[in-house]
């Protein structure tokens, strides 16, 4: 393999290491993939709940661009079909980031967009909702890509993300690094807006009378 394959698989698995670090994948999932030429670079099966994240360059494998395997150790994990139909179909994007972040597996979770609560995620526009399928289903594959036809100017410029009901996030990015920032910008979004209501429930449930105690209980320490 060529020597850009080779530094790609020993980057995808030191990005993995940092995922799963930064709470942004777990044990349960998750994966990373980026084309190199005419092939793909990918993580395998069990990842998370066998390796916890921490990889060897040699279990990064190396499939074609129709997912067979050409290097590397263990199995092509079940969720490949997602990669794969987003990095044929989509010329501009050149990586894939499939996160269980953890503050986006709420919206996840309660099936919901994650709209733009900052300027350095407007770029995103609103994250929207894939129809759901089963995981490592090919109508996963379709669903994510659906959505993100018509996107491709924001994958050219950065990535462009999909929520995917009762599963996760998948980004598809111009390169790996640009995916991998916008999977981190996009739970810290998801963390900042799920605050933001905790705040507002906060004010509705009188936080305005807990302050005016706070400040009698102070004056009369004083």
């Amino acid at each position: 393999m060529s020597t850009a394959v080779t530094e790609m698989r020993a980057k995808i698995a030191e990005l993995g290491t940092l995922m799963f670090e930064r709470h942004l994948t777990d044990t349960a999932g998750g994966n990373i993939s980026a084309r190199v030429d005419d092939v793909i670079c990918i993580t395998p099966r069990y990842s998370g709940s066998k390796f916890r994240w921490r990889l060897r360059p040699e279990q990064v494998l190396v499939v074609d661009m129709k997912g067979n395997q050409l290097e590397g150790e263990g199995e092509i994990s079940r969720e490949a079909k997602v990669h794969l139909k987003l990095l044929n179909d989509f010329s501009d994007g050149k990586a894939v980031v499939h996160a269980h972040a953890r503050n986006v597996m709420v919206f996840c979770a309660a099936g919901q967009p994650i709209p733009p609560a900052f300027e350095h995620t407007l770029k995103f526009g609103e994250v929207q909702l894939a129809s759901f399928a089963p995981a490592h289903s090919a109508e996963l594959a379709e669903n994510v890509a659906r959505v993100l036809q018509g996107q491709e100017a924001r994958v050219r410029k950065q990535a462009a993300a999909v929520v995917a009901p009762w599963h996760g996030l998948f980004v598809l990015g111009k390169d790996l690094d640009a995916a991998f920032d916008a999977a981190e910008r996009i739970d810290v979004n998801a963390r900042s807006i799920l605050l933001g209501r905790l705040l507002a429930m906060e004010s509705a449930d009188g936080l305005d009378g807990q302050r005016a105690a706070l400040a009698a209980a102070v004056a009369a320490f004083d």
